[in-house]
């Protein structure tokens, strides 16, 4: 089982046409069950054009109704990528990855505040996420698609980064994973790690869960109140950032220690406090987690 994308998903990519957008889509045509479930590409302008054979729509919606689309990978430039982001929502699309990264905040926080308003069932990955995998079925996104391997393992990660060490880790060691989701840095996004942590904790075939997260924001510590509440399943946390100085942004835009909070020593001790097994070195992930399930 998986969460979120399985063999079944139908695909849209937005911004087909484009460099990133073709480069991308067909790494992940070529993925498993690809073929099967990228079926359709938008580029207003340019309907009846096709890319690898992948039809391409002027619309979100003339995608939906010619193909049954029910997710989307937005691979549109930072200026119009929350648009498409809207487009999407505005289908009816059960699920949004948003790959862009650099789109201005202002958008982002017109676009989620839009979808607070029309109660949007549209769950949304991103933005400046590598996307998400189930591994030995469907890719959507720029991960290294080679390194995964099936299994029981939930991978939870703002860094992509982070989630490809994590990934070849636990390959190497035999443990393949269920689902792999990376969330991405921006202050403002979508799913947060409660969110993806959560499925987990209800997929019947997630054993255990490899979360990774960095300084800036409050998002780690409200998982792991959670964790320490309702998770049945061992937990492995690595937090980035703890030789990161005060009020300098590190990597992600999101990645910024302020008024004392988002530090990542806080969020480690809240996950400790909340039973994760903690390790402070990157390179030791998949054996910190070996230890926890044996």
């Amino acid at each position: 089982m998986s969460i979120l994308i399985n063999k079944d998903t139908r695909i849209v990519t937005q911004g087909i046409t484009g460099n990133t957008g073709e480069f991308h889509t067909t790494q992940c045509l070529e993925y498993a069950y690809g073929r099967d479930c990228f079926v359709a590409g938008v580029t207003p302008g340019k309907e009846g054009q096709s890319v690898q054979g992948v039809p391409v729509y002027n619309t979100v919606k003339d995608a939906k109704e010619q193909h049954g689309v029910n997710a989307s990978v937005i691979y549109v430039p930072p200026r119009f990528a929350a648009a498409a982001i809207d487009e999407a929502v505005d289908a009816e699309l059960d699920l949004v990855i948003c790959i862009t990264e650099g789109i201005p905040v202002a958008d982002m926080i017109k676009t989620r505040d839009r979808m607070r308003k029309m109660n949007s069932k549209t769950v949304l990955v991103g933005p400046n996420c590598p996307g998400v995998i189930t591994p030995e079925e469907v890719k959507i996104g720029i991960m290294p698609g080679y390194i995964h391997k099936k299994g029981g393992i939930g991978v939870v990660s703002r860094s992509g980064t982070l989630t490809y060490e994590a990934v070849h880790q636990l390959t190497q060691m035999g443990m393949g994973q269920s689902s792999c989701v990376g969330i991405g840095g921006d202050p403002v996004n979508g799913m947060k790690h409660i969110d993806v942590m959560k499925m987990f904790n209800d997929d019947p075939e997630t054993e255990a869960v490899v979360m990774c997260g960095e300084i800036g924001g409050t998002d780690e510590e409200e998982c792991a109140a959670w964790i320490k509440e309702n998770m049945t399943k061992p937990v492995v946390g690595f937090i980035a950032g703890v030789t990161a100085p005060p009020g300098k942004r590190m990597g992600h835009a999101g990645a910024i220690i302020s008024g004392g909070q988002g530090t990542a020593q806080s969020k480690i001790d809240a996950l400790k406090d909340a039973g994760v097994h903690v390790t402070v070195n990157p390179s030791e992930m998949g054996s910190t987690l070996q230890s926890a399930l044996s």
